[in-house]
């Protein structure tokens, strides 16, 4: 484990009361009996307030952060620069729909993203609410751009709830069960995960035998960091030959980088680590430090739908530009390189905990990104879905909040503003914590 340093602040973690305590409780109910139970709720956390990397429930307890609301809070919590970006947008107005007037922070926001996507060609940007939305415009971009009605996703991905972001996705059968028919004319091969092994292009190969022509497909989707799928980082001679392929059939290449984006990995791109460029990029997510934004970057020679053919009424509201582009100011000049160093001592320890506890089988990511898998035995790599649970759960009582995803795995996706003193901190927990389970 790297050594410690100075802490930055020492009032967190702090439990002063076992959570849920009793104000936590009360919300707990009160949402229990009006809301929607398809609501997952991992556990009973009831945010009150938060800083840095540090969240505070409603009784008082603080918590080390390691997983920012699903990768979302980029900035962490009260950023000060995306706080101010937020009021002073507010103070002018609050909405006019981008879709039919025109307002600065949209334009500028747009052009931004367009510059600091991969590559040299020029890209076009749409505003969304959302990633789920995001798919869901790529979809009908690709089969308008292509006239081409097959899509290609892989097995474990994950890329929203909505119904073709939901035929796409292929993580947990509880997300498409009972609610067929899905989207036609989609296919799911599976996706290279060094961990497990095998040849995950024999079955492209065999897909285009004996079932689809790869002339018929419009293109192919693929989180170049798996997300919910178990925080997979492919080999990159498996992205090189997607590209390869979609470049010999004209098949389109869409990075879902939804949840791998904006800086999360120590680059602002994920895709940025293969040297491999999409045709559309999709971002959302840590975008907005919290705020409801997404956006479809496509070249500009992809994005060929005609005016009027796709809208929204809120995407690229303009209290969220302000977000977004104060966000990626923050990420660009600070955060993506803290990212970077902070990662590589999340690594290093996570290692060292690796070789301490058998039920680690797997340590893998970049940047702040990290997925650790739990096994039940060396030999077999049974996922040990179980351990996860508990761990989870015991973590969450001593002050430090984790996400599991994947099978068996624990997503390490804290803010990017992760400081030494947070690092270290957690470590030490999760060192406790499974030394406490007997693992």
């Amino acid at each position: 484990m790297p050594p410690k340093t100075a802490a930055v602040r020492t009032d967190y973690p702090r439990i002063l009361v076992p959570p849920p305590g009793p104000r936590a409780k009360k919300i707990i109910a009160l949402d229990r009996a009006w809301t929607s139970p398809s609501y997952i709720k991992e556990y009973p956390l009831v945010v009150a307030t938060g800083k840095g990397a540090m969240l505070e429930d409603v009784d008082g307890n603080r918590f080390i952060d390691w997983m920012a609301g699903i990768a979302v809070s980029a900035t962490g919590y009260n950023h000060p620069k995306i706080n101010s970006a937020i009021h002073e947008a507010a103070d002018k107005f609050l909405h006019i729909c981008g879709t039919d007037f025109y307002y600065e922070a949209l334009a500028r926001l747009c052009e931004r993203l367009a510059r600091c996507a991969p590559g040299n060609e020029k890209y076009r940007v749409f505003l969304t609410n959302s990633g789920t939305e995001a798919v869901e415009g790529a979809v009908k971009l690709a089969r308008y751009h292509t006239k081409r009605p097959h899509l290609i996703a892989f097995e474990g991905a994950f890329h929203g709830r909505s119904y073709a972001a939901v035929t796409l996705t292929c993580s947990k059968v509880k997300y498409k069960a009972g609610f067929g028919p899905m989207l036609p004319e989609v296919s799911h091969l599976p996706f290279d995960n060094p961990y497990r092994g095998g040849d995950a292009l024999a079955a492209a190969r065999r897909l285009f035998e004996t079932k689809v022509s790869p002339k018929d497909v419009a293109a192919v989707f693929m989180e170049p960091i798996q997300g919910e799928g178990g925080y997979i980082m492919p080999r990159p001679e498996f992205v090189k030959a997607w590209r390869q392929i979609c470049d010999e059939h004209g098949i389109l290449l869409v990075f879902d980088e939804i949840q791998s984006g904006v800086g999360r990995t120590g680059k602002m791109w994920a895709c940025e680590h293969y040297n491999v460029e999409p045709d559309i990029l999709l971002c959302a997510k840590g975008l907005g430090s919290g705020l409801p934004i997404g956006a479809i970057v496509a070249k500009e020679r992809v994005m060929t739908w005609g005016q009027g053919t796709h809208g929204t009424t809120f995407g690229g509201n303009p209290v969220c530009c302000a977000a977004a582009l104060a966000t990626l100011d923050v990420v660009e000049k600070e955060l993506c390189d803290n990212a970077a160093k902070m990662g590589e001592r999340l690594l290093a320890g996570l290692r060292r905990l690796q070789s301490e506890h058998a039920c680690i089988g797997d340590v893998r990511g970049v940047g702040l990104m990290i997925g650790v898998e739990f096994i039940k035995d060396a030999k077999t790599k049974e996922p040990d879905a179980e351990l996860v649970a508990r761990l989870e759960a015991l973590a969450f009582g001593k002050g430090l909040l984790l996400l599991s995803c994947g099978k068996a795995v624990i997503r390490v996706a804290p803010p990017l503003v992760l400081n030494p003193y947070d690092v270290d901190t957690g470590l030490d927990i999760l060192d406790d914590c499974l030394t406490e389970l007997g693992r």
